[in-house]
C-alpha cells in the first residue's frame, strides 16, 4: 500500500457519510476520532484482506515515523501526562486528524497549538487519544474474514529511552514548545 491509498482511506472515513470536505475542498472539517476509526472500519471492511494488512503495515511506518521524544513531550503536556500506550493512543488521534496534520505535528510538535481540537483541550482538559483508529484494520478484517489480523507483533514504534528530556521540567516545555506552553502551562512569576 502507498501513502496516497493509506491516506485516500482515512480521508474518505473522515469525510463520513455526507461526504463533507473542509474548506476550499481541504481536509474535512474538525471530525470526532472515535468516529472516524468506526467509519474506517466500515471502508476497509469493504476492501480485501490482503487491503486490510497492507493498510495495518502501512499504518506501522506512519507509527514508526513519529515516534519522535518531542511530540511526545507534546502529548504529555496537552493530556498531562503522557504513559507508552497513552503516546500510542496520541498518534492515533492525530491519524484521525488526517495527514497533513499529523505531519506538521511530526515536523513540529508545536505546530499542535494551532489545532482545534487542542485548543478546546486547553480549556476543557479533555484527553486527545483514540485506541480505535490503532484497532481499525483489526477489526474490519474481524469482520470480513471471522478471523484475527495478521500482525508483525513489534507493536508500535517509540522513541529510545536515551532521547528523553524531563517533560516537567517548564523553562524546557517553553524552550522546545513554546506556542503549547502558552496553552497548557502557568505564566512565568516576574
Amino acid at each position: 500500500m502507498n501513502t496516497e491509498r493509506f491516506w485516500s482511506a482515512v480521508d474518505l472515513a473522515r469525510r463520513g457519510p455526507d461526504g463533507a470536505a473542509g474548506p476550499a475542498g481541504g481536509e474535512p472539517a474538525d471530525a470526532a476520532p472515535a468516529e472516524v476509526a468506526a467509519r474506517l472500519v466500515e471502508v476497509l471492511a469493504a476492501a480485501t484482506p490482503e487491503t486490510i494488512v497492507a493498510w495495518d503495515t502501512h499504518l506501522d511506518r506512519v507509527l514508526g515515523a513519529s515516534a519522535k521524544v518531542d511530540l511526545w513531550a507534546a502529548a504529555y503536556l496537552i493530556n498531562g501526562g503522557c504513559s507508552d500506550e497513552g503516546f500510542d493512543h496520541f498518534r492515533g488521534w492525530l491519524v484521525a486528524q488526517g495527514r497533513r496534520t499529523l505531519a506538521e505535528a511530526v515536523a513540529d510538535p508545536d505546530s499542535l497549538a494551532g489545532v482545534p481540537a487542542v485548543r478546546r483541550a486547553a480549556s476543557t482538559g479533555a484527553e486527545l487519544g483514540c485506541v480505535e483508529m490503532l484497532r481499525a484494520a483489526g477489526a474490519a478484517y474481524h469482520r470480513l474474514t471471522g478471523a484475527d489480523l495478521p500482525r508483525s507483533g513489534a507493536g508500535p514504534a517509540r522513541p529510545g529511552f536515551d532521547e528523553f528530556w524531563d517533560f516537567d521540567d517548564e523553562d524546557e516545555i517553553r524552550r522546545r514548545l513554546p506556542r503549547l506552553a502558552v496553552l497548557f502551562t502557568e505564566p512565568p512569576e516576574e
